[in-house]
Order: C-alpha cells, then sequence, then structure tokens
C-alpha cells in the first residue's frame, strides 16, 4: 500500500511529530501547585492528553482532588493559570520523534503540501515549530480553538482540505490518537496511525485507520 497519489499530509503535532510531556507536566505541576496540591509524574499526565488543554486540567485536577465536581469558576482560573505557566516555557524539553525531520525534508523535496491539525491551542503552534525550526515544512496549521469544533469532528480536516484548494480523496490524516483517526472517518478521508504516541494508553490499531506504523520514517516509503 502507498499513498503517492495524495497532495496533502495533515499531521497532528502532540504525540505524532512532537513529544511536548515533558512542558505539558511542568505546566500542570505548576497549576496544581497554586492550590497547594502534589505533583503529577509524566506517566501520569499522558493519558489525559489528546482532547486539548481545558479537560487536560480538569482531568489532572480530578485526579488530585478526587472530585469529579469541580466548580466552573475554579476550573476556569485553573485553566488560565495553566495557560500562563505553558506560554512561559513552552519549548523546553518538548522534541521532535525520531525520523521527523528527515521525513519532512523528504515530503517537502517530493512536493507534498503539509498541514497541522491539534487539539493544541493555536497560540502554541507556531513559537513551537520556531524553536524546533521546522515551521517552514507546513502551509498552515489550525489548533482547539481555532474553528467552533475540534477533533474528532471531521470541520477542521474538511477546513484544511478546502483552505488549501485540494480534495478529500487527495488528502490524508496523519496522527497517534483516536480523535484524529475519528475526525478522518468522520470525513471520509484515509488516515495513517502512529503507534508510538499517546492515545490515552490505548492500541491505535483498535481504532481502524487506514494503515498503522511503528515508526514515522516509515512514510518516506509510503509517500
Amino acid at each position: 500500500m502507498n499513498f503517492k497519489d495524495k497532495n496533502l499530509i495533515i499531521f497532528d503535532f502532540d504525540g505524532t511529530l512532537i513529544n511536548s510531556i515533558p512542558d505539558l507536566t511542568l505546566a500542570v505541576n505548576k497549576m496544581l501547585k497554586h492550590y497547594s496540591l502534589h505533583p503529577l509524574t509524566i506517566e501520569q499526565v499522558t493519558p489525559y492528553i489528546g482532547n486539548g488543554a481545558k479537560p487536560l486540567v480538569r482531568r489532572a485536577l480530578e485526579y488530585r482532588t478526587q472530585d469529579k465536581q469541580l466548580p466552573e469558576p475554579l476550573l476556569k482560573e485553573a485553566f488560565d493559570i495553566y495557560l500562563a505557566a505553558y506560554k512561559s516555557a513552552i519549548c523546553i524539553d518538548t522534541f521532535m520523534y525520531p525520523g521527523v525531520l528527515e521525513t519532512l525534508i523528504h515530503l517537502d523535496k517530493k512536493g507534498y503540501d503539509m498541514a497541522i491539525c491539534t487539539n493544541k491551542p493555536y497560540g502554541f503552534i507556531k513559537p513551537i515549530l520556531d524553536s524546533l525550526e521546522i515551521t517552514k515544512f507546513f502551509k498552515c496549521w489550525i489548533g482547539e480553538d481555532s474553528l467552533a469544533e475540534k477533533k474528532p469532528s471531521a470541520a477542521p480536516l474538511l477546513h484544511l482540505v478546502k483552505e488549501l484548494n485540494t480534495t478529500i480523496e487527495k488528502s490524508i490524516m496523519v496522527g497517534d490518537s483516536k480523535n484524529d483517526i475519528l475526525a478522518a472517518q468522520n470525513a471520509n478521508m484515509d488516515s495513517i496511525g502512529v503507534s508510538y504516541g499517546y492515545n490515552y494508553n490505548e492500541n491505535i490499531a483498535n481504532y481502524k485507520p487506514t494503515l498503522v506504523v511503528d515508526e514515522f520514517v516509515e512514510l518516506q516509503e509510503l509517500f
């Protein structure tokens, strides 16, 4: 199987191109410290990542307080504290997964358009791309707050297809999370699941992407 007939490759960000868990964990723990709560380990934070920043904050607070009925004003305050903490240390220990840079160079030389569709807040995407010096590879990107709906809705993928003047048939989604695969399925788009990401500690193959790869570099053989 190959996807050489595609012209647009849409990538998820966290868990697919980059591992940002160390910096996300640092921001979560700064938020928890504000409320005199014990910090979480990277292993504890990992399953909470994928639906966006607000669910991450809520899950961390619910776990530490053992309270599923936290008031909205508290959650809003905690979210603001988390955002400020993350903004101040957005790309300290974040790194690209093995093979990502070489593969982006390969795909760029092949002439594919590339975009990012993530449930990370939009304002954090470019600073990380700039820090890792890979901004030039992507035509555009959208975050969880770019549109009225986020993954697993098809809306972000359909928006990117339209924005980059192509078709569903000529586009493909690459991601580590069920949200990526479900969004692609909701858009009737092919998808590639990467097995090394976060995905709530679930096997990405369970969500039946078009294809599963274990290493990012495998994409060079598919495109």
